[in-house]
């Protein structure tokens, strides 16, 4: 059976997760990519046979189409990336295989469209309008604080808290001046406890997979710090959720969606991402879970069923989980860091994963791309493994040369 995997950037949801699980599965993988040589390295010191690797516009999806139908016939299209969930969603509607509803698939992309769903849906209604490039910020009077960021924007890039009329015009200049063309969103500032909800759907049922606790960089940037796993949210939140994601059309695969869970118990999503969760947490959930993750998200687009129990047996797992990242608080060169690390002590299973070779200069992004490395721990007393994690942070240095 073939499948089609479309994607941007190597990374390890794909090398340690989904290719991984494609050759346990038995699949001919062929990449898709506009970026053909870092894939083709990356994939170099598999311990399986590394995937065919084609050149693809894939961020057009006549081009994917185009380029699957001069191939070999597909058995599945599929990508984790948040920018190419929609065009993978038509490629694979085009050749009759299982597929997301593109639309879902756009509402979820699109910041602003998604606003707008949710609100003509009657499901949220949140304050928010889009800038366009040349427009003035003072046309908009949104109320303060507010939330600005990119309207297809990923990884807290470019997203910033403003107090007033003053700091959204200079941060909306700075933010277009970096993204030359691109429309932004304002929308009204959502406060309360960050949460995530895990979510896999195999055109028959959806199910429920846990969620996570978030801690974020003090404002006004929105950098996860921590996550801590939680088997099961109330259960009258994920129905508050739920419905959202109904809303919106959500349904066939992985879906990681953020929300905001405030004060009066409503559940207020802050953006859904159409794909598994990432940063190492898609790794940590799968063994968390003790389940083949990776295998059933592939296995939901090439039309199989998932088992019936899935939901309650994520529910019930007995493990806790700590997924903390080691944050650049600087520009300049990473001279010292420790490397791949795994360990089980005390009945916890840890692993640090370094994000950042060392010898490169990054400038200060304020965003996840000053991840210099992950940690994640596993086990079933939440103290325990939020104390490995704090010792191997004392035990190890990150050091930044200007």
């Amino acid at each position: 059976m073939r499948l089609y995997l479309l994607a941007l950037n190597p990374t390890d949801s794909v090398t340690a997760g989904f290719l991984p699980a494609a050759a346990r599965l038995g699949l001919d993988v062929t990449v898709l990519t506009d970026s053909v040589e870092s894939h083709r390295q990356a994939y170099a010191a598999l311990p399986f046979t590394a995937p065919e690797v084609l050149e693809c516009d894939v961020r057009d999806f006549r081009a994917v189409i185009s380029v699957i139908s001069r191939h070999h016939a597909p058995d599945a299209v599929f990508s984790n990336s948040d920018h190419l969930q929609t065009q993978t969603a038509l490629a694979a509607e085009y050749f009759g295989l299982p597929a997301k509803d593109w639309k879902a698939a756009l509402r979820a992309k699109d910041k602003g469209q998604l606003r707008r769903h949710l609100a003509l849906t009657g499901q949220d209604t949140v304050w928010s309008a889009e800038l366009a490039p040349g427009q003035d910020p003072a046309e908009l009077d949104p109320p303060f604080p507010c939330v600005v960021k990119p309207r297809e924007g990923v990884a807290s890039e470019d997203v910033t808290l403003v107090a007033d009329a003053a700091e959204l015009a200079l941060r909306c200049k700075e933010i277009q001046h970096r993204r030359a063309g691109a429309t932004l969103v304002v929308e009204e500032f959502l406060d309360g406890q960050l949460c995530t909800l895990e979510t896999l759907g195999d055109g028959r049922r959806r199910h429920v997979l846990g969620g996570f606790r978030t801690r974020l960089s003090p404002p006004p940037d929105f950098i996860e710090e921590v996550l801590e796993f939680v088997p099961a949210h109330p259960a009258d939140v994920v129905a508050q959720v739920l419905a959202q994601l109904d809303a919106l059309g959500v349904g066939l695969g992985a879906c990681h969606t953020e929300f905001v869970l405030q004060p009066d118990g409503r559940a207020r999503i802050i953006e859904v991402n159409y794909r598994a969760i990432g940063d190492q947490c898609d790794l940590m959930l799968a063994e968390i879970l003790g389940t083949p993750l990776f295998e059933h998200i592939l296995g939901v687009h090439l039309g199989q069923e998932l088992p019936d129990e899935l939901s309650e047996l994520c529910a019930a797992t007995p493990r806790r989980a700590r997924n903390e990242v080691i944050c650049a608080d600087r520009a300049g060169v990473l001279t010292a860091a420790p490397g791949p690390y795994d360990e089980e002590r005390d009945g916890v299973r840890l692993a640090y994963r370094p994000l950042r070779p060392l010898g490169e200069r990054h400038e200060h992004y304020r965003t996840n791309r000053d991840y210099l490395g992950v940690i994640w721990a596993i086990g079933t007393d939440q103290a325990a493994v939020d104390a490995s994690v704090a010792r191997f942070r004392a035990a190890n240095r990150w050091e930044i040369t200007a």
